[in-house]
């Protein structure tokens, strides 16, 4: 943040002001208004910032924060002690203002950093953010100059927030880290994410492939309409993909008949989105390999048995090659584009512990003309 820091020291709260907004989503006011000593550990040793919400008139509030926010209080620490080394640290404020304010007892204002923030926004070269945009009466991502009137001090509120909802913080857990009484309070900090992964679904589902790697190509209507009617109501999550087979998808993912050997079941479709659930399994296919075949003490069926295939492994492989191919056809924008949908989709994605699947009971065959 040059502009924020000027030839001297001078600046320099402006700077950590602006770091500690981003970081911890605290109000302006809230910020400035820290004291020298606002940073704690708790019981079990983590950093946690101490802090009063002034709106609420709610005093001595704690914040866990993380071990680089925690970094940056205190090399504010160290500077403001060595600057005032006559007050005491509980008259020190963390962010003192150079204005005559000898014994550094006096907070910067809000108002203060909000212009010198500004200034700082202002000077900063135009820079360029994938925007949905329509051309030639089709949706496309092209790279547009992000608008800079959209930055201020508070907007660090929202996108903080934001961030954690992204990541699949629990709404009860945002409204405690907001420091909110209500939760309709909180709701209103963050987008809700439906709309965006309906988006990011409908670009997923258009690089969709089966078993064997082939694109499915379907209705786009059709196909959108059904992965947002899937997806509302769960979806059966198998490793690496998605199983249709009517009777795993009424046991919630626990009754595979084919021990998920799914690339070889014609109910198994993947996406885009679970490239690196693909990677992963095929990595753990070859890892099983070599540790089976150095296995001394098994007996040679037993061996066979746990072996995984070569033909898996050439499938899984042929899969990834697929998708790669896939994404690699995309020029610039539309990867960018693709790649913001996968991240949008796999935070949205729940775990699934499958466990160990059921394996099913061979029917007996009753017809009285076959010898036993």
């Amino acid at each position: 943040m040059p502009s924020l820091v000027g030839r001297t020291r001078n600046g320099n709260e402006n700077r950590v002001a602006v770091e500690l907004l981003i970081d911890t989503g605290r109000r302006p006011q809230e910020i400035c208004q820290l004291r020298w000593d606002c940073l704690k550990q708790d019981a079990d040793g983590q950093h946690v910032l101490i802090y009063d919400n002034y709106k609420a008139n709610r005093h001595g509030r704690r914040l866990p924060i993380s071990q680089a926010t925690a970094g940056v209080i205190t090399r504010q620490q160290e500077l403001i002690r060595a600057d005032f080394p006559s007050t005491p640290t509980d008259q020190l404020m963390l962010l003192p203002t150079r204005v005559a304010n000898p014994h550094g007892r006096k907070p910067i204002a809000p108002g203060w950093l909000s212009g010198r923030h500004r200034e700082w926004i202002r000077s900063l070269p135009e820079f360029l953010v994938p925007t949905r945009v329509e051309l030639d009466g089709q949706p496309v991502t092209r790279m547009m100059p992000f608008d800079k009137s959209k930055i201020f001090l508070y907007a660090y509120r929202h996108t903080y927030c934001q961030r954690h909802a992204d990541a699949g913080v629990a709404v009860d857990v945002l409204r405690a880290l907001m420091d909110h009484r209500r939760l309709d309070t909180t709701q209103t900090y963050y987008r809700v994410t439906e709309e965006r992964r309906c988006e990011a679904v409908d670009r997923v589902t258009e690089m969709q492939f089966d078993r064997h790697g082939r694109r499915i190509w379907r209705q786009a209507k059709e196909l959108l309409d059904s992965e947002h009617a899937r997806r509302a109501v769960g979806e059966v999550a198998v490793p690496y993909g998605v199983c249709t087979e009517p009777s795993n998808v009424a046991a919630g993912g626990h009754d595979c008949p084919v021990r998920f050997r799914c690339v070889g079941c014609g109910h198994f479709r993947t996406d885009i989105s679970y490239l690196p659930d693909l990677e992963a399994y095929l990595a753990d296919l070859l890892r099983n390999r070599e540790r089976i075949a150095a296995a001394l003490d098994a007996d040679d069926w037993a061996k066979a048995e746990a072996m995984p295939s070569d033909e898996e492994i050439r499938r899984v492989r042929r899969l990834i090659k697929r998708v790669k191919d896939g994404l690699d056809d995309l020029d610039a924008s539309q990867r960018a584009e693709v790649e913001e949908a996968v991240s949008v989709v796999r935070r949205g994605r729940q775990s699934v512990l499958l466990g160990m699947p059921r394996v099913r009971q061979p029917l007996p065959d009753l017809r009285p003309e076959r010898p036993l």
